[in-house]
């Protein structure tokens, strides 16, 4: 397959937008299914390996106690998502394309790097989560499963040209291998789900409280993913509505709220379901110091059985192929809207992978395979560390009617999108500084 030479073809913003075509006089149910798919693109993003080991962590050490944080924190991106493709339909500007407009170069170089720090801390999750499915399943070693992960740029070109809409297809055909995975290990081992209702009130754990706090801003950083915001803003502009009342987009916005609840409350109830199991698996039985994917697995095995075994293990390798696609496109955005720099696909991912191999490796390498927890994790917390600086320009963007054509966001909105940006920063100060 020779290596194309031009701009990703079905990555590529510019090139990719508008060419969904929607007929405003369609059946609803009709325009909906035409609609579904950004959400999709979205929501992989949620279940990635990053999320399953803050998951498991929380779970096997404080039982369902902190699944208040996933549903929240959940309930948050689905808000903050919905934001980003309000942008993008009203706008029609993607957040990099906004901020580079709002802002001086400072402000936009600023928001470049930590826009590719949070892709690179990403891929840093998708790696380990590769290797450790390769070494589960197929007893490859762990050093030698993160090499093998760069040779996923091929599934990028493979796609080179095949559409927009196989892209979508392929990533929900990752979201059911997981979804379904999950379903099945629950029924295993079936939790107490009187307890499970006692952990979506908030409260504090009564021990170990700073453990909780690291672990409540892994799940924060796992579940609101700054690059994600930078993807569905552009993702959302591929649909172009035609046959409808020129400048109004009510229905279209109705349209794509439908399919990022839908799509978002599919990947809530699936880290939800990985902190039930650990719960219900780990902490029931005394295990509460499971820190790792693979000490989970291999704790499963005699509590649950090998099917539930190794359901775990396909389920985190469909985990850990997420990234190939979803961040080489949030990546594509980010360069195209801050540098107006346009690279190929296959160059894009292979920079974001290399980026993400040499901290994966050197890590591994140096602390040994029991280390592979504790960098998933902080991965995590990395990724919150740089949530404020993906929303403030977001909710800037959304609350300018200069930007958004009369059609701004409402005051209630603007104030819940903003003590969301307040407690976040609070939040990330607060571990910071080293505050119990």
């Amino acid at each position: 397959m020779p290596l194309p030479t031009t701009a990703t073809a079905p990555f590529c913003p510019s090139e990719v937008k508008g060419s969904i075509v929607v007929d405003a006089r369609e059946p609803r149910w009709i325009k909906l299914k035409r609609f579904a798919g950004p959400g999709l693109l979205v929501a992989i993003g949620y279940m990635d390996p990053g999320n399953w080991a803050t998951d498991i962590q929380a779970g096997s050490q404080f039982g369902y106690a902190l699944l208040w944080v996933v549903a929240l924190s959940s309930l948050a991106a689905i808000f903050l998502q919905m934001l980003a493709a309000r942008l993008g339909l009203v706008a029609g500007r993607d957040l990099a394309q906004a901020s580079y407009e709002r802002y001086g170069w400072a402000g936009r170089l600023v928001q470049w790097i930590t826009a590719e720090i949070s892709i690179v801390a990403c891929d840093i999750a998708e790696v380990l989560g590769c290797a450790l499915a390769f070494k589960l399943l197929l007893g490859v070693p762990l050093a030698w499963g993160i090499v093998l992960t760069a040779f996923d740029t091929m599934i990028v070109l493979g796609l080179q040209g095949k559409g927009f809409r196989q892209i979508e297809a392929i990533v929900f055909g990752l979201i059911g291998t997981m979804a379904l995975c999950f379903v099945a290990q629950v029924a295993m081992v079936p939790p107490d789900w009187h307890a499970v209702a006692a952990g979506l009130v908030p409260g504090a754990p009564s021990h170990d409280r700073h453990d909780a706090l690291v672990l409540a801003l892994g799940i924060v950083g796992a579940t609101i993913m700054p690059h994600n915001l930078y993807l569905h803003s552009s993702v959302v502009q591929t649909r172009r509505v035609v046959g409808g009342k020129r400048g109004d987009v009510r229905d279209t916005l109705a349209l794509v709220r439908l399919d990022t609840w839908v799509s978002l409350a599919l990947a809530m109830c699936v880290n939800a379901a990985i902190l039930i199991l650990a719960g219900s698996v780990f902490h029931t039985s005394g295990q509460t110091n499971v820190t790792d994917i693979e000490q989970a697995y291999r704790l499963i095995t005699p509590i649950a059985g090998s099917a539930a075994a190794f359901l775990f293990g396909i389920a985190l390798l469909a985990s850990g192929q997420s990234s190939t696609l979803t961040g080489t496109i949030a990546g594509q955005v980010i360069m195209d809207g801050f540098l107006h720099a346009r690279i190929p696909c296959y160059q894009r991912r292979l920079i974001t992978r290399g980026l993400a191999l040499v901290p994966a490796l050197i890590g591994v390498l140096w602390l040994g395979d029991g280390a592979v927890g504790k960098l998933l994790v902080w991965s995590q917390v990395l990724l919150s560390l740089q949530l404020p600086f993906a929303m403030w320009p977001l909710i800037r963007s959304v609350s300018d009617p200069r930007v958004m054509n009369g059609n701004t966001l409402g005051r209630p909105a603007q104030v819940l999108a903003w003590g969301l940006f307040a407690v976040i920063t609070a939040t990330n100060l607060l571990l910071i500084v080293g505050l119990d």
